[in-house]
C-alpha cells in the first residue's frame, strides 16, 4: 500500500471517495450493526428502512457531493460509568449521539482514512484500531511475562476526550492529508453543537468545543 511504502505521502484526493454509494452502504450496514439511539433529529434505523435505505444513501451521497451536508448538533446523555465491577450512580460519563447521517459520513470517513494512518501505527498499539482490541494487548502482556520482561506501566490519559486540542490534532492529520475538503470536513465535526435535554424536557445547546477549540464529544467522534 503507498502509505506504507511512502510514510512522507499526502494523499490529495480522497473527499470524493465519501460520496461513492457503495462505500456509504458499507458505512450504513457498519453503524446499523452497532444500534444505537437516534440522535437531534428523532431518526432510526427502523425509518430508514422504511423509508427505502438506497434512497436515503442516495440522497446523503447527493448532500455530500454538492457540498449541502452540515453535520447536526450531537445528542448528549449520560449513561452509568462502570467503576471496576460496581456500579456507582454518582458516576456519570456523558456519552455523544450524532444523527444516522453524521453516524454514517462518520464511518465512511473511517473507512477511507484508516488504513492510511494505520500504515503509521507501531505493532505495539492496540487501542482503537480495526482487527486489534484489549484481549489482543493481554494476550501480548502474557508472551512478553513468559520471555521475562515482567516490568508492566499502566497509563491513562484524564478526560482525553476532552481535553483534545483541536489545532495539533488538525495538525497531525494534515501531516497525511492534502485534501482541503476532507480536512474541513473533519474540523467541522470538532466544532460540532452539543444538544442537551433538562429534566423538564427543556433542550438547549452548546459549542464549547468550537469556542475553546479543545475537546470532543465522546462517543460521537471517538
Amino acid at each position: 500500500m503507498k502509505a506504507k511504502a511512502e510514510p512522507d505521502y499526502r494523499f490529495y484526493a480522497l473527499y470524493d471517495k465519501l460520496y461513492r454509494t457503495d462505500v456509504l452502504a458499507i458505512a450504513y450496514s457498519r453503524c446499523r450493526a452497532n444500534k444505537g439511539a437516534p440522535g437531534v433529529d428523532g431518526q432510526s434505523f427502523e425509518q430508514v428502512e422504511q423509508y427505502g435505505r438506497e434512497q436515503w444513501i442516495g440522497e446523503l451521497a447527493k448532500s455530500i457531493r454538492t457540498g449541502l451536508y452540515r453535520p447536526q448538533a450531537i445528542r448528549r446523555v449520560y449513561i452509568v460509568k462502570p467503576n471496576g465491577k460496581l456500579i456507582v450512580a454518582e458516576q456519570l460519563r456523558p456519552l455523544g449521539i450524532p444523527t444516522l447521517q453524521d453516524r454514517v459520513l462518520m464511518m465512511a470517513a473511517v473507512m477511507v482514512l484508516n488504513p492510511i494512518f494505520e500504515a503509521d501505527l507501531m505493532p505495539q498499539q492496540y487501542a482503537y484500531r480495526e482487527g486489534r482490541n484489549a484481549h489482543d494487548a493481554l494476550t501480548s502482556v502474557r508472551q512478553n511475562l513468559n520471555t521475562g520482561l515482567v516490568d508492566v506501566v499502566d497509563a491513562d490519559l484524564s478526560d482525553y476526550f476532552g481535553t483534545i486540542p483541536h489545532s495539533a490534532l488538525m495538525r497531525s492529520v494534515a501531516r497525511r492529508i492534502v485534501d482541503k475538503k476532507m480536512l474541513n470536513l473533519i474540523k467541522s465535526w470538532l466544532g460540532i453543537a452539543v444538544e442537551e435535554t433538562d429534566a423538564r424536557g427543556h433542550k438547549s445547546r452548546t459549542t464549547e468545543s468550537r469556542d475553546t477549540g479543545i475537546g470532543i464529544p465522546q462517543g460521537g467522534l471517538d
